[in-house]
């Protein structure tokens, strides 16, 4: 068998390149929601990840060039959402608008952050810590309250190679 695979270095003139292989890596899909001076704030996300059970641990990355990057680096509290395979409409709502809530069911959650309704997952952070990391901030939320439904079997919203999707367990 032929290898086919691209090699590069990854360099300025390679970034293209670098995003397509980052993106095979399939990942869930939320939202990240934060209470601010002007109101309710959300950010669409694939980069949140589960990093500790002891003390309760997630993070999650946004960019340095996106405009709600300062709103939620400073905030004391945030919540994320993950989302269900019929949520397609909040993710694509929150990664272009961040005020996108009148179109959604919401409420204040446990530590005032929004939190938006139906939702497979919720967790309430306080931030733990907020590190630079290239043209992103890695954000540390320490999980003050989290809630699920344990009946609910529906699959989650996936993101891989820039297109949304589901996962389908292998047979066998």
């Amino acid at each position: 068998m032929t290898e086919r695979l691209h090699s590069f270095i990854p360099a300025p003139d390679t970034t293209d390149a670098l995003r397509r292989c980052f993106g095979r890596f399939g990942t869930g899909v939320t939202v990240v929601t934060v209470e601010t001076d002007h109101g309710p704030l959300g950010m669409t996300a694939n980069s949140f990840s589960s990093v500790s059970l002891t003390p309760p641990l997630v993070l999650w990355s946004p960019a340095l060039g996106s405009k709600r990057h300062d709103a939620f680096v400073k905030a004391a509290h945030f919540a994320v959402h993950i989302l269900g395979a019929d949520q397609r409409a909040i993710a694509d709502s929150f990664a272009t608008r961040g005020d996108a809530f009148e179109a959604f069911e919401w409420a204040v959650g446990p530590n005032g952050a929004p939190t938006l309704a139906g939702c497979l997952a919720t967790f309430h952070c306080d931030t733990f810590a907020v590190h630079p990391a290239g043209d992103h901030s890695v954000v540390l939320g320490q999980v003050t309250h989290a809630a699920y439904d344990p009946d609910e079997t529906a699959p989650a919203l996936m993101f891989e190679q820039s297109r949304y999707g589901l996962f389908s367990p292998a047979k066998g």
